[in-house]
C-alpha cells in the first residue's frame, strides 16, 4: 500500500512537471515577435483607371523625415527604384517589376501548375505627421502565351474579372488580381510595421 502511495505522489509530480513545461514553451512561442498581418487592400474605379489607396496611422512621434528614411530604407531593401524624392514636399514614389504567380500551391508540390505572370506598377507614399498615404497605380499585367505576353492595365484585368466573355476568362483574371492584392497586402503590411520600427529585426527583447 504505501509503495503505491509512493507511485502516485511521483507520478503527479512528473505530470505536473510536465505541465509547468508544456506552459512555458507555450509562452516562448507566443510571446515571440508576430509577422506583419497583411493589410486589406481595396481596389478603386476612377473612369478608366484603377488603382488601391489607403491612409495609414503611425505611432506618436513619427514625423514626415523619419517616414521618409524608413520608406526609402524599405523600398531599397525591396529592390524597388525610387524615381521621385523631395523630403520637404513630403512625397516619394518608386517603380518596380515583380514576379508572382497565381497558384499558391506549388511550392513542393510539382502536380500543380506553375501559372506565373509579371506586374510592373508604382507606389506613391505622401507624408504628414503621424500619417502616411499610399498610392499603388499604374499596374500593368503580363501573362505568358503561345505567340508572347499579353500585356493588360489593371483595369482591363478588372473587366475581364466582371464582364468576361466567359466563365473561364472571369476566374483566371479574378486568380490574378487576387494574387496581386494578397503579394501588396504583404507588402505595405511590412512598410507599416517598418515605419514603425517594429519589424522582428527592430525586436529589442533578446
Amino acid at each position: 500500500m504505501k509503495a503505491l502511495l509512493v507511485s502516485i505522489c511521483l507520478f503527479l509530480i512528473a505530470l505536473s512537471g510536465y505541465g509547468q513545461d508544456e506552459t512555458t514553451r507555450t509562452y516562448q512561442v507566443n510571446g515571440s515577435v508576430p509577422m506583419p498581418q497583411g493589410d486589406s487592400v481595396r481596389m478603386t474605379i476612377d473612369g478608366t483607371n484603377a488603382y488601391y489607396q489607403k491612409t495609414i496611422k503611425v505611432d506618436t512621434g513619427i514625423g514626415v523625415s523619419l517616414i521618409y528614411l524608413r520608406t526609402l530604407q524599405f523600398m531599397a531593401a525591396k529592390n524597388f527604384q525610387q524615381t521621385y524624392g523631395f523630403e520637404q514636399e513630403g512625397k516619394e514614389i518608386f517603380t518596380t517589376t515583380q514576379d508572382l504567380n497565381t497558384n499558391p500551391f506549388t511550392i513542393g508540390n510539382y502536380s500543380d501548375n506553375i501559372d506565373p505572370f509579371t506586374v510592373q506598377f508604382a507606389v506613391t507614399v505622401d507624408m504628414k505627421k503621424q500619417r502616411y498615404r499610399y498610392t499603388i497605380h499604374n499596374v500593368t499585367f503580363y501573362r505568358p502565351t503561345e505567340t508572347g505576353n499579353l500585356r493588360m492595365s489593371l483595369y482591363e484585368m478588372y473587366l475581364r474579372a466582371t464582364n468576361g466573355d466567359s466563365r473561364y476568362i472571369k476566374k483566371d483574371s479574378k486568380k490574378v488580381i487576387d494574387a496581386f492584392e494578397k503579394y501588396i497586402g504583404s507588402l505595405t503590411a511590412e512598410l507599416r510595421e517598418s515605419i514603425n520600427h517594429k519589424a522582428m529585426i527592430y525586436n529589442s527583447k533578446f
